[in-house]
């Protein structure tokens, strides 16, 4: 117990006295010289463990999404929505009406989604259905999306220089006004070299935009009524069919129609493209002189005589016309 009171009473000797005077200091006994300690050998240099792999990804797990992503949402809408719907990462605005119909249909346009449903099918239902299809939906809305981008890239500019294509194969305006084109109102020049062949247009240099156009749009419809003949004559006899009328069309989304008295239809923009696919779409207009519909059949009609018609099928998705303003 006494050694006990000692060690506290060191321990705690000298607290709060750090003003007080300080006590005469005796002199330290002199101590025996110590014995070095013997070094320890250093230990030897230790190998560094490698962390441990990182555990494999989930191949279920879904893609990682960058988080501006997750912040901003793509954008569908039509101009004429009434209701919408955030489908995955896009907000989707859409036209919607009821009529006398027993299923809910869905439309994908230039202006975007547009929904009819029967007049007894709850809202719920119909944004349940839009979810349901939501895949196929977006998909065509991109798409969509993306061939206007590319149509509105190739606006023409109607001035002297512009560039269009005309069969395949880009062209150059050039207003002539002093030229004699009283009877074709314009003329392609021979191609030299790689240069682009020239159109030239019976139009005063200061004319407007619109009669530029309008001069180089019936310059093309008479190319295109003479070009359509000869392939409908063309393809007609392979076919077996005759063909009693044509007619040119402007529409914005259909590249021809026949009729079954042998009327034909075809879009005079067709012009722009190749010959190839003008061909394709002359021949699938004649073979609906023989199949109206488009069962297997109705196919093999038209690949007898151009067999590459998936390709040009496609080409003719693919490819912008240019845009007319």
């Amino acid at each position: 117990m006494g050694e006990l009171l000692q060690f506290t009473m060191d321990l705690f000797e000298g607290l709060g006295s750090e003003f007080a005077p300080s006590a005469p200091v005796p002199p330290a006994p002199a101590r025996p010289p110590r014995l070095k300690k013997p070094q320890r050998a250093a230990p030897p240099p230790t190998t560094p463990v490698p962390s441990a792999p990182p555990a494999p990804l989930d191949p279920h797990a879904p893609p990682a999404v960058p988080l501006a992503d997750t912040l901003t949402l793509a954008s569908f809408v039509h101009p004429q929505a009434s209701r919408e719907l955030v489908l995955g990462a896009a907000r989707v605005a859409y036209e919607f009406k009821r009529g006398q119909r027993k299923t809910i249909g869905f439309l994908v346009g230039a202006e975007g989604l547009s929904v009819r449903a029967p007049r007894w099918v709850t809202l719920r239902d119909v944004d349940a259905a839009i979810r349901e299809k939501s895949d196929w939906i977006l998909r065509k809305l991109t798409e969509t999306q993306q061939r206007h981008a590319r149509v509105e890239a190739t606006r023409i500019e109607w001035r002297d220089g512009s560039l269009f294509p005309f069969m395949g194969e880009m062209v150059v305006i050039r207003l002539d006004p002093k030229h004699g084109f009283a009877s074709v109102g314009g003329t392609l020049d021979a191609a030299e070299g790689d240069a682009p062949r020239a159109l030239r247009l019976a139009v005063a240099q200061n004319a407007a935009p619109s009669q530029i156009r309008d001069a180089a749009q019936a310059w093309l419809m008479r190319q295109a009524r003479k070009l359509f003949i000869e392939r409908l004559d063309h393809f007609a006899p392979l076919l077996g069919v005759r063909w009693a009328k044509l007619s040119l069309s402007n529409a914005a989304t259909r590249w021809g129609s026949a009729s079954a008295d042998g009327s034909i239809r075809l879009n005079w923009r067709l012009i722009h493209f190749r010959l190839p696919v003008i061909d394709y779409v002359v021949a699938h207009e004649l073979s609906h002189l023989r199949v109206m519909d488009h069962s297997h059949r109705f196919w093999e009609t038209v690949e007898s005589v151009v067999p590459d018609y998936g390709v040009l099928r496609q080409q003719l998705k693919d490819e912008a016309v240019p845009r007319w303003a």
